[in-house]
């Protein structure tokens, strides 16, 4: 037994890790390849745009608005904006083809005369709906109103403006020159100061005259007689074309001394109008001389005087 125990001691612990054999390493028959991928920077390039080519056509479209100086495009879309937001206004004042060929004439002159002109134009449309409106209900009961509660047709529209687009098309190409074109300008705000004094003339007169006279014989007549004045309407007629003609030089279309001329041009032409309507409206012969026509005489008279006036005072 002690033989034993000092065999027993005598002889090393055996470790389980000398009899263990790891495992063979496999070999790859192909190098085993990382791939890498590529980090795309975060920036708005790398997100597609939701609605494509949408903020270039905004930039676009606020570029073609704030173009100077004006082209057919930008015209015809600053027309378009202005008719939509005041299209109330219009639709008090014009008749569904009258707001047609005002659209039109708005057209035109922005493109010939920027947005000082379009200004002038609307004041102009303001003020003459303004004053066709007063009475309105004495002035059907005598008679006397114009057609549809006062709404203007395209033959009124047209005949309002032919004269302001002729200046309008002869400035937009340039006849006569560099020279030419401050007259073209003048003839233009001369046409619708003429007109303005006209409409609200006739208007308040009809309104508001007391007494009115036929321009050729100076005999009393009824209100709304073709070729009648009245001292309420002639003085209504003449602040109306002060103060147009005060807008016009204010948006810097005209001077002082033009402003002058277009009022003293609309006052003379709106007498050769009353003389007109007096001795040939309405007579045998003359059945085609209705207030439209009437109208494109009056204010052809005022923009060529106020244009000759200008040529005269400072030399040909």
């Amino acid at each position: 037994m002690a033989f034993s125990t000092t065999l027993i001691r005598s002889t090393p612990p055996i470790l389980l890790r000398q009899f263990y054999c790891p495992p063979p390493t496999k070999r790859l028959l192909y190098p085993r390849v990382t791939p890498v991928i590529p980090k795309m920077p975060l920036t708005a390039r790398a997100f597609p745009d939701p609605v494509p080519g949408f903020q270039g056509a905004v930039s676009e479209a606020i570029a073609l608005i704030q173009s100077s100086p004006a082209t057919w495009k930008s015209a015809l879309l600053n027309n378009f904006l202005i008719f939509i937001a005041g299209s109330p206004i219009l639709a008090a004042g014009l008749s569904l083809s009258g707001v047609a060929a005002a659209f039109l004439l708005g057209t035109l002159t922005w493109r010939a005369f920027g947005p000082p002109g379009f200004l002038l134009v609307a004041t102009y449309f303001v003020i003459g709906t303004a004053a066709t409106k007063v009475k309105m209900a004495q002035k059907e009961a005598q008679g006397v109103a114009e057609k549809r509660k006062g709404r203007r047709g395209p033959g009124s529209v047209i005949g309002s403006s032919a004269a302001g687009c002729v200046c309008a098309f002869l400035s937009i190409y340039g006849v006569g020159g560099k020279a030419f074109l401050r007259l073209w300008q003048l003839g233009f705000v001369a046409s619708f100061c003429t007109k303005l004094s006209d409409t609200v003339s006739s208007e308040i007169g009809k309104a508001y005259g007391k007494t009115t006279y036929l321009v050729t014989s100076l005999k009393i007549v009824p209100r709304g007689t073709e070729g009648a004045v009245s001292v309420e309407g002639t003085f209504a007629g003449l602040l109306a074309s002060i103060l147009l003609a005060f807008v016009g030089c204010f948006m810097g279309q005209i001077d002082a001394v033009e402003a002058l001329i277009c009022v003293v041009a609309a006052q003379v032409a709106n007498l050769g109008e009353s003389f007109i309507g007096a001795a040939l409206q309405e007579k045998e012969g003359f059945r085609w001389l209705n207030n439209d026509v009437v109208n494109v005489i009056n204010i052809s008279m005022g923009s060529i005087l106020a244009i000759l006036i200008q040529k005269m005072l400072r030399g040909f």
